[in-house]
C-alpha cells in the first residue's frame, strides 16, 4: 500500500499536521498506535502561542473545559515566589486535547488508522503491525518522545526519569492551586503541578537516577522523600487521592536535542515536535513548539520546499529557546547557585516572567 503523505503518530504535532494538510486538500493517512484515548507524560500547559495555533486550525481550546492559568509559583524547600505570567495559559490533559484534534483532523478529511504500532521506518516507508509496509512520498515523523527504529534521533539522553500522576486534591489545596502552575525545584530534579479539566491536578516530575535509586526506585517512596524536603508538597498532597492505578513513567528523553539537516536524512521525511527539538519540560513550551513545527512543515510541504529546508528553518526558530532553557536548568540545578538564584528571584519576581518569555517561540517567526 502506498500513500502520498503518511504521518507517524497521532499526538499534538501529528494531528495538527494531518488537519492542516487535509484542509489544504491533500490526501493524508495518520497512523496512531493507541486504539483509544490515553494519558501521556506531559505538563499539559497550553501557552497562548499553542492556543493560537489550535484556533488557526479551527479548534477552540477554550471549549474543551481546561483550567485557566495566569500565575507562576516557584518553590524551593520552604520558600515560594509567585508572579504573574506574561500570558494566560490553559491546563488541559493530552487525553482530551489529542482526541479533540484527531477528531478534528478526521472531519477535515484525514484518514486516521488507530491501534497499530509502527515498528520501524525505511526512509518514508513504515513497517506497521497488522498492516505490513506502507510507503509514501512524504513522511511526517511525529512519534513524540519515543524513538522509531530506522529514524532514531542522534542525541545522548540525560540520566533522567520522568513520572506523571493525576491527583484529586483536598478542597483547600485545590483552591490554593487554582489559577497557578507550580514549579518545584528539588535536589536531583524538578516537578510541575497544575490543574486541568474536571478539577484534576497533574503532577509531573523529572528526577535523576541517583535520587530515584535512593528511594528504592519506588514512586511512592520518592514522593515521601520530596515531601520531607519540600513542605509545600506535603501540604498539597495531604488528603489527596491518586487517580491512576500507577504513575506513567518514561526515561531516556534527549533534552536539548535539535535536528539539523544532514546528508544522511532520508528524502521526504519531516520531523515534528520532539522528533525535531526537545525543550526542557519546565518551560511549558513543548506543546507550542510541537504545533509550530507542524505548521512550519505543512507550509514547507505545500510550497514544494524540501524537508531539509524545513529542518533548517525550524532549527533557526527554536535553537535559542532550547539552549536558553538548558542553561537556566543547569544554573538552577547547581547546588551552590540555587540559593543565590532563588534570592534574586525573590527580590525581582518579574525575572520569572522574563525567563518564560525567552524560552518561547518568538512572535516574529510564528506561522
Amino acid at each position: 500500500m502506498n500513500a502520498d503523505i503518511l504521518i507517524a503518530g497521532g499526538g499534538l504535532a501529528g494531528a495538527a499536521a494531518a488537519t492542516a494538510l487535509a484542509q489544504a486538500g491533500r490526501a493524508v493517512t495518520l497512523i496512531e498506535r493507541e486504539a483509544l484515548p490515553t494519558d501521556k507524560i506531559c505538563g499539559e500547559f497550553l501557552s497562548t502561542e499553542a492556543q493560537a495555533y489550535l484556533r488557526a486550525l479551527g479548534l477552540d481550546p477554550a471549549s474543551l473545559g481546561g483550567h485557566a492559568i495566569s500565575r507562576l509559583r516557584l518553590i524551593r524547600g520552604r520558600r515560594a515566589i509567585a508572579t504573574m505570567l506574561p500570558f494566560q495559559g490553559i491546563g488541559l490533559s493530552r487525553r482530551v486535547l489529542d482526541e479533540a484534534l484527531l477528531s478534528h483532523a478526521a472531519r477535515a478529511g484525514a484518514k486516521i488508522i488507530r491501534g497499530h504500532a509502527i515498528r520501524a521506518a525505511d526512509g518514508a516507508s513504515l513497517h506497521i503491525d497488522g498492516l505490513g509496509t506502507l510507503g509514501a512520498k512524504n513522511l511526517f515523523l511525529a512519534t513524540g518522545k519515543h524513538e522509531l527504529r530506522g529514524l532514531k534521533r542522534s542525541a545522548a539522553p540525560p540520566p533522567l526519569v520522568g513520572f506523571k500522576m493525576y491527583f484529586r486534591l483536598a478542597p483547600r489545596q485545590h483552591a490554593e492551586l487554582a489559577g497557578h502552575v507550580e514549579l518545584i525545584m528539588f535536589r536531583g530534579g524538578y516537578a510541575g503541578l497544575q490543574l486541568v479539566e474536571d478539577g484534576k491536578a497533574n503532577f509531573c516530575l523529572l528526577v535523576d537516577r541517583a535520587r530515584l535509586g535512593a528511594a528504592g526506585g519506588d514512586f511512592s517512596h520518592l514522593l515521601t522523600s520530596l515531601a520531607e524536603e519540600t513542605p509545600h508538597l506535603a501540604r498539597r498532597f495531604a488528603g489527596a487521592a491518586a487517580l491512576l492505578a500507577a504513575p506513567l513513567a518514561i526515561s531516556r528523553i534527549p533534552y536539548g536535542f535539535i535536528h539539523r539537516p544532514n546528508r544522511a536524512d532520508p528524502a521526504g521525511v519531516f520531523r515534528l515536535g520532539d522528533q525535531a527539538g526537545v525543550i526542557q519540560s519546565f518551560t511549558g513550551d513543548g506543546m507550542s513548539i510541537a504545533l509550530h513545527s507542524a505548521a512550519l512543515a505543512t507550509r514547507a510541504h505545500l510550497a514544494g520546499r524540501t524537508a531539509a529546508d524545513y529542518h533548517a528553518e525550524l532549527a533557526r526558530h527554536v535553537t535559542g529557546q532550547i539552549r536558553r532553557a538548558g542553561l537556566l536548568l543547569r544554573l538552577a540545578s547547581t547546588p551552590g547557585l540555587q540559593p543565590i538564584l532563588f534570592a534574586a528571584a525573590s527580590a525581582w519576581p518579574a525575572a520569572l516572567g522574563l525567563a518564560a518569555r525567552v524560552t518561547r517561540v518568538p512572535a516574529q517567526v510564528r506561522v
